[in-house]
């Protein structure tokens, strides 16, 4: 549009946020009055791109570019650009970054093309067949399908639709592109619920009803039925004609959710993650925007989707780190979700068995209102918890699975039944070495080992992706024979599960195995109806799938993830194998979980086989308190990284250097040092670590902070508030 249309003197600046990195919004100039949450049409940098009014501009007119267009999209609604500017602000990233999670649809910026519908029309037919009448009844049953779909419906041809129309009795309308997703039904196969999970529902009811922030723990033990209590406060959501989100970890539990949905309420909701088709997501997110979507199944990014009546958000297994984005912009879904009912004054209950200390802490203090379910739904019993010490029943040599954990696996094999043997370490082998001169396999672009996948013949970096050929020999010293894989992946088991089990069928439930989602949920599926005997699986199986057929859990090696100083690992051992235990027994027959290792005195280990969790989190909670550690201090990473060693080091001495200001307000600053993983992705990292009180603001300080030095071009400074992963 050129510029020399906006002579008039009405047109007025406006402030536009655009998905870029950029510090703020930017003018432009319209003559069409606008609102803010408008989406328009903009140019950055000779670019058409997507904007959202922010509010009125301060630019002088005769300097702005003119916006291009307003988009035929519903408004942003001000809470959703509340959620924004917030979540910028705490999360230290560029606002317009935050947008770019909001407006993460393909084709918004294009106009739709109508779709040609039926509906009913004042005619009436010289004569009334039953294929007529089935399609008319069809039409006032489902007003606005195609004829094509109109004529499926009714199990007619194309021919009895055209006669109908050429009769008026329906007539062509145009609608939207996009159509609407199918309607549930909350009064559809109500579940008979126990009494604490009909309390803990009515608790979520009310605080639906009350439309307020109302933020509720829903802490209930492995099977107890958490999914068919907050999906009865999903039916008071549609009920009242308004919309729910739900937020799942992982892709690979869509599938069984969107089933229980479409089971309860008859219809399926809409789904928002990775594995969604472009045309779906673009779907979706109209929907969504438009007040269509009753309920939205989804991952993390799911929280941006611009809900027009936003009641009720469900964080299932919300202790799980998968809710803790790294790249991009880097957040925490499940705090931002508590966010976002805030800015909607909406219900928000966070899931789990095995709650993050984080929700524990504001559930105790009274933040968080607490509902608790302490029995597995139906006959259903908790499994029985064991250890096998290592020391006194080891493997045979270059064998994984004790003597005790493989006779309860045929055990459990000659009954009918299925035994997981978990292990949370993709692959063959972590470690390839020459056992000549050596030799290590390692990443040319990162501080990590190279692992091996045999049923790929591959050597694999888990950071980065990259990927080469086994070699035939060792690249250093030429030796033929002497390359040795060190320790065990799930590979590894499941070689040794063949080797024992020569007649069961082995199962390995891992990302990498089956990166496909769709096949991921097949394989799920068909382990759920009994299709193998023994499943060995990484970190996946513990995230709420549910397995009737299986009565034993078998962790490998459940001294794994104890090792180290990470400030989260006795918290999040502790959550895994609790999950992973909790696959056991879950309907009728009775389950057992053994658990190998080589310190069955551990305290996380004891708080496990004891069944204490609510000591373990009491002693946990002392420990952070005494360490100044979160939740009763925040932590903010500083990632300095760049190809230039010596300019990543500039940085991080600089910042380390005026600092000053941060020490004076009380900020503990730790560093710089080089990050464990020191090259990632060829690109040299070097870490810092503020430590502050949690009513400290952070957001301001540590903008002036990193305002107060020069970066250079090459180099990015990277803030990771509430950081989860140290490496």
């Amino acid at each position: 549009m050129p510029a020399d249309l906006f002579t008039d003197t009405d047109a007025r600046a406006y402030a536009v946020m655009v998905p870029l990195p950029l510090p703020g919004p930017l003018d432009y100039l319209s003559a069409e009055a606008l609102a803010p949450g408008d989406y328009v049409a903009v140019t950055v940098s000779g670019r058409e791109t997507l904007g959202v009014v922010w509010g009125e501009g301060t630019g002088e007119v005769d300097r702005l570019k003119p916006v291009l267009r307003r988009l035929d999209l519903p408004p942003m609604p001000a809470a959703m650009r509340g959620l924004i500017d917030r979540a910028a602000r705490y999360t230290l990233a560029p606002p317009g970054m935050m947008l770019r999670q909001a407006t993460r649809a393909p084709g918004l910026l294009e106009p739709e093309a109508p779709r040609r519908v039926l509906v009913r029309g004042q005619g009436t037919p010289d004569t009334m067949t039953d294929a007529r009448a089935r399609v008319l009844d069809a039409a006032e049953a489902s007003p606005g399908l195609s004829a094509a779909d109109l004529a499926r419906e009714a199990g007619v041809s194309g021919g009895v639709v055209k006669g109908l129309v050429e009769a008026g009795a329906l007539e062509v309308t145009l609608a939207p592109q996009d159509r609407p997703p199918p309607r549930l039904d909350p009064g559809r196969r109500i579940p008979k619920l126990n009494a604490e999970q009909s309390e803990a529902s009515d608790a979520m009811a009310q605080a639906i009803a009350a439309r307020a922030f109302r933020p509720l723990l829903l802490d209930g033990v492995t099977g107890s039925g958490k999914t068919e209590t907050y999906l009865e406060a999903v039916a008071a959501c549609i009920e009242a004609g308004r919309q729910a989100l739900i937020l799942l970890p992982e892709i690979a539990l869509t599938a069984d959710f969107i089933r229980r949905v479409r089971e309860r309420f008859g219809a399926p909701p809409v789904e928002w993650h990775s594995g969604v088709t472009p045309a779906a997501r673009r779907r979706a997110w109209k929907a969504v925007a438009r007040g269509q979507a009753q309920v939205v199944a989804g991952a993390r990014s799911a929280l941006f989707l611009p809900f027009d009546d936003l009641a009720l958000i469900v964080v299932d297994e919300e202790h799980d780190q998968s809710y803790k984005q790294d790249d991009i912009v880097p957040y925490q879904a499940r705090d931002i979700a508590v966010l976002r009912a805030a800015q909607e004054a909406c219900a928000v209950v966070l899931a789990s068995a095995t709650p993050s200390l984080e929700s524990w802490v504001n559930a105790e203090t009274g933040r968080y209102g607490r509902l608790t379910l302490r029995e597995r739904h139906g006959p259903a019993i908790l499994p029985f918890l064991s250890a096998i010490d290592l020391r006194a029943d080891p493997p045979e040599k270059g064998r994984w699975l004790s003597p005790e954990l493989v006779g309860a696996t045929r055990d459990v094999i000659a009954r009918g039944e299925q035994a997981l043997f978990f292990l949370n370490r993709r692959g063959y082998a972590p470690l390839t070495l020459c056992r000549k001169c050596g030799w290590r396999a390692g990443c040319d672009q990162c501080s990590a080992w190279l692992v091996e996948h045999r049923g790929r013949g591959a050597l694999m970096c888990h950071q980065c992706g990259w990927r080469e050929p086994f070699p035939a020999k060792c690249p250093e010293c030429g030796d033929p024979d002497s390359l040795a894989a060190c320790g065990p992946g799930v590979e590894r088991i499941a070689e040794e599960a063949r080797e024992r089990f020569p007649l069961a069928r082995v199962e390995i439930l891992s990302s990498d195995q089956t990166p496909d989602p769709r096949a991921l949920q097949d394989q799920i599926r068909s382990i759920a109806e009994g299709e193998a005997d023994i499943i060995v699986g990484t970190q996946i199986v513990a995230k709420g799938h549910n397995f009737p057929l299986l009565t034993l859990v078998g962790v490998v090696d459940a001294d794994l993830g104890l090792a180290g100083g990470d400030l989260r690992a006795a918290e999040r051992t502790f959550q895994l194998l609790n999950q992973v235990a909790g696959r056991a027994g879950r309907a009728e027959k009775p389950g057992r979980a053994m658990l190998q290792t080589t310190m069955p005195d551990h305290p996380v280990l004891r708080a496990i086989l004891d069944g204490d969790a609510p000591r373990f989190r009491d002693r946990l909670s002392d420990e952070r308190r005494q360490a100044r550690m979160p939740p009763y201090t925040r932590l903010v990473a500083v990632i300095v990284q760049g190809e230039d060693e010596e300019a990543v080091w500039q940085v991080a001495r600089a910042l380390a250097a005026t600092g000053g200001v941060l020490n004076e307000a009380g900020v503990d600053i730790f560093g710089p040092a080089p990050a464990p993983y020191a090259m990632l992705r060829g690109k040299h990292r070097v870490r810092m670590l503020l430590r502050m009180g949690r009513g400290v603001d952070h957001a301001r300080l540590v903008s002036a902070w990193r305002a107060g030095v020069k970066v250079p071009s090459g180099v990015r400074v990277v803030f990771d508030v509430d950081p989860y992963f140290f490496l």
